[in-house]
């Protein structure tokens, strides 16, 4: 099965409007699952590049021993260039890829609904437009749906099904089963903001770069922990260098306005100046980093080799972090018991605990230091510690040697609410249920879109779950008193998970 099929037993032709990128890639992958393929731009001659273009790749496919030669032939045979939208009239799908402005892409469908039968399907490639208003000046509005693929088409498996409001069931069914049958992985979604990817990854970036504004820690230290802790692919400095500061920005603002400025989604002003100042990242040379040829990259914060302490003493449990106690015990480092509390002490009294969205500083007890969430504390490469300004520095490299004999590499960063990784993955926990609430996307295919389309190490609602909805709003409520804007209040789908938690105890 190739997709958009109506019982004929055959690929239908498929129509790419647009052809940078995005509408190569997703051309490219309409041929792969064995679809005619008929290109169309606006501006003269670009439709030709573009197929010389894919013709290229499927070549660099070809020498790498991925593609059979044959293939490519048979493939190629089956993609024209052309000059008219009405050399579109037999599509049975109609995908657009063209400029991220709602009028342009309004007349395009215009235009393109009086050329294509009243069967064909129409799909948007919008990641920041409204489906619905995209689709409101059609005269059949509910034959349009979003098809918001991922860069690279060709290898990113994610593809958001987004269902506009006035779009036809039988057309998000149909659409969704394409998208199967060429072997993406397609998820539903409702027409908000940002769909579901957009929206929920925002406070990666966002927090990130407010604690590098609340001076936490410089960039290469704020991305080497995400990595080695969090377990995060990339940190989100070098990330965004990756995307372009523009693009990365232009997506926050978008979902931020869009929502009616909910304080959650509020843009950075450190990424709006480097905006303002044209260092979009490497398509500049630089951005949060040097890019320029022979430039050095700034390595992370890491502490030198401390002393462990002989012996600490385990107050209760640790909750999220409970793994460090057996890593102790493996490293030989002697474990003594009390029942009460939540926290770990060294022997001379200086206190050591989870970040709960408190400083270290507040801690009523003086000598304290906290210590980062970690994605797994078995396998993290890097801790991030925070020290109250009352702990001494010899407590301090005791602190320090306790994970460094655990296997870690340590990072001191300043004494902000809630550290570096605890924030980020409380934020996204709560964007998670809150879209899962609102109808957003079933919490299967949230989970899902973050794993494949961003490549997060696990799914935020999967994430909640393993860390305890409790835990997760205690720590927002934290952060809220910190900073009461509103940004980090907890949503009401997290305060009711919360609270179905502690009925069971």
């Amino acid at each position: 099965m190739t997709g958009i099929d109506r019982g004929t037993g055959r690929a239908g032709l498929v129509a790419v409007i647009g052809t940078g990128t995005m509408g190569q890639g997703i051309a490219q992958v309409a041929l792969a699952a064995g679809h005619p393929v008929r290109l169309y731009d606006a501006a003269p001659g670009r439709a030709a590049q573009a197929a010389g273009a894919i013709a290229a790749r499927l070549g660099r496919l070809v020498a790498k021993g991925a593609l059979p030669a044959a293939d490519r032939d048979t493939a190629l045979g089956r993609l024209a260039p052309v000059a008219d939208l009405a050399d579109l009239a037999d599509a049975e799908l109609a995908v657009e890829a063209i400029l991220e402005e709602l009028g342009a892409k309004q007349q395009l469908f215009t235009a393109l609904e009086s050329v294509v039968s009243d069967g064909c399907l129409l799909a948007t490639n919008t990641s920041s437009l409204s489906v619905t208003s995209v689709a409101g000046v059609l005269r059949r509005p509910g034959r349009l749906i979003g098809l918001h693929f991922f860069n690279p088409a060709p290898l990113m498996p994610l593809v958001e099904v987004v269902r506009g409001a006035a779009t036809d069931q039988a057309a998000a069914d149909r659409a969704y089963a394409t998208v199967a049958a060429w072997g993406k992985t397609p998820v539903r979604c409702a027409d908000t903001p940002g769909f579901i990817v957009n929206r929920i990854a925002r406070p990666f970036y966002a927090e990130a770069f407010r604690a590098y504004e609340e001076h936490g820690a410089d960039p290469a230290t704020l991305d080497a922990v995400l990595r080695e802790s969090g377990g995060f692919r990339m940190g989100p400095f070098e990330l965004t260098d990756l995307i372009g500061q523009d693009v990365n920005e232009s997506v926050t603002r978008s979902v931020w306005e869009a929502l009616f400025h909910d304080p959650k989604f509020t843009p950075s002003l450190a990424q709006r100046r480097l905006v303002a100042s044209g260092r979009l990242g490497r398509k500049t040379g630089h951005g949060w980093f040097d890019h320029t040829e022979g430039a050095g990259r700034p390595g992370p914060h890491t502490a030198e080799p401390c002393e462990p302490p002989g012996k600490v003493t385990l107050h209760g449990d640790l909750g999220p972090a409970a793994e460090l106690v057996g890593l102790m015990a493996e490293a030989g480092i002697p474990v003594t018991r009390e029942p009460a509390g939540s926290h770990l002490s060294l022997p001379d009294g200086t206190r050591l605990s989870l970040t709960d969205g408190t400083t270290a500083t507040r801690d009523p007890f003086a000598a304290s230091v906290r210590f980062d969430l970690a994605l797994d504390y078995r396998t993290a490469g890097r801790v991030a510690l925070a020290p109250s300004q009352a702990v001494l520095e010899a407590s301090l490299r005791s602190a320090i040697g306790l994970f460094q004999a655990l296997g870690k590499r340590v990072s001191v960063v300043q004494d902000i609410p809630g550290m570096i990784v605890a924030r980020t993955v409380a934020m996204l926990v709560d964007f998670a249920e809150d879209a899962a609430a609102r109808g957003v996307a079933d919490p299967e295919d949230i989970d899902t879109a973050m794993l494949t389309g961003v490549n997060y190490p696990r799914g935020p609602l999967a994430w909640g779950r393993a860390l305890g909805a409790r835990w997760v709003r205690d720590t927002l409520r934290n952060l809220h008193e910190a900073c009461p804007t509103g940004r980090y209040a907890p949503s009401q789908a997290l305060i009711r998970r919360a609270a179905a938690e502690e009925k069971l105890l």
